[in-house]
């Protein structure tokens, strides 16, 4: 089924006439624009991209088989209401969970005779499971990733900075065919690794520190995630003692993983490993979440993810322990979710790496 056609059953659902789409990975997904300013509009007489002069030519190559509508000086408020009055639209649905209130207010006050009717996240729920030409595009990601971080271990010494290294990482994921990161690269050594998303800093590494990098890229717009930590020299026993320790976390999660399951069950396997272990309050995030046109997405598995975890979604696999004025470790794969299982698209060694 045509994407636009799933959302016209959401519209039929709710019982709208309508929809604006804003969020911009929806907009890709449903139409495939890909421009960074625009509204996509689909009701049962029309569906269309809104947008400005300098994507006009863009939508129209990307957005095939859609109206494309460029505003002109009335703004987007004209260009909708025109739309809005040439439909005899009375319910319109809008992302509530996206939309900025200053935006819905504009929205409102050009639309008095039109209900706007929020529909939280039911256009991003259409995403949660992933096409096969998805993976693909997931697994090339995560495949950069993992050489990336194949090649980032021979420059990992001491002297050099954090931002040095964020900033090889950053470019190696280009070289090898990223269209951009998925997000800032996160590379925390010594007492900073024990910030989950520290951001990079002109501290040199030095001998015996941890060394934590996070990081991914975009291929074909879908995001790739993954996590490893190494210990520059030996490693002294209680460094040893938390890699293992989130390492088994991580192996026990990944063992129950499949369809089925809540994700606060999930998530659940591992904390309880930490916290036996004793570092109950060194893991305070999620054991993961989904990934693809946006780097975090739902369902997560997370202490309070009701969600069940169907087949053909992707989750990152993330425990990790975070000790103040010490550091810490995080290990993390990327993985689609089966019947039976998981599919692993991280391939990089997850054993304790002293460098």
């Amino acid at each position: 089924m045509d994407n636009f056609k799933k959302v016209e059953e959401i519209n039929r659902k709710l019982n709208i006439d309508g929809v604006l789409i804003s969020n911009g990975n929806n907009m890709r997904y449903i139409s495939g624009f890909t421009g960074e300013t625009g509204y996509l509009y689909i009701s049962e007489k029309r569906h269309a991209v809104i947008t400005d002069f300098r994507y006009t030519y863009q939508a129209e190559a990307e957005a095939k088989g859609y109206e494309i509508i460029t505003i002109g000086s009335g703004g987007y408020n004209e260009a909708i209401g025109d739309l809005i009055k040439s439909d005899n639209i009375s319910r319109l649905g809008f992302e509530s969970e996206d939309m900025l209130y200053s935006k819905y207010e504009d929205l409102k006050a050009g639309l008095p005779e039109c209900e706007l009717v929020p529909i939280k996240d039911e256009i991003t729920r259409l995403r949660r499971i992933k096409t096969p030409k998805e993976l693909e595009y997931i697994k090339q990601a995560q495949s950069i990733g993992d050489k990336v971080f194949s090649e980032i271990l021979d420059y990992i010494k001491p002297g050099v900075t954090e931002l040095e290294l964020a900033a090889r990482i950053e470019y190696l994921l280009k070289i090898y065919g990223g269209e951009r990161t998925s997000f800032p690269a996160i590379v925390a050594s010594g007492v900073n690794s024990s910030m989950p998303h520290a951001v990079p800093t002109s501290k040199k590494i030095e001998a015996g520190d941890f060394v934590t990098m996070d990081f991914g890229c975009v291929y074909e717009g879908y995001c790739s995630d993954m996590t490893r930590t190494v210990v520059v020299g030996k490693a002294s026993d209680k460094q040893k003692e938390i890699y293992n320790i989130v390492l088994e976390a991580q192996l026990a999660a990944l063992d129950i993983l499949r369809a089925g399951l809540k994700g606060k069950e999930v998530d659940k396997v591992a904390r309880d490993i930490i916290y036996k272990a004793g570092y109950e309050g060194c893991f305070g995030h999620g054991l993961g979440h989904s990934v693809g046109l946006f780097i975090h997405e739902n369902p997560r598995l997370s202490p309070g993810e009701e969600d069940i975890i169907e087949a053909g979604m992707t989750e990152t696999v993330e425990p990790g322990i975070y000790v103040r004025g010490f550091g810490g470790v995080r290990i993390e794969d990327l993985v689609v979710v089966t019947e039976n299982g998981y599919i692993n698209y991280t391939h990089s060694d997850k054993s304790l790496i002293e460098l």
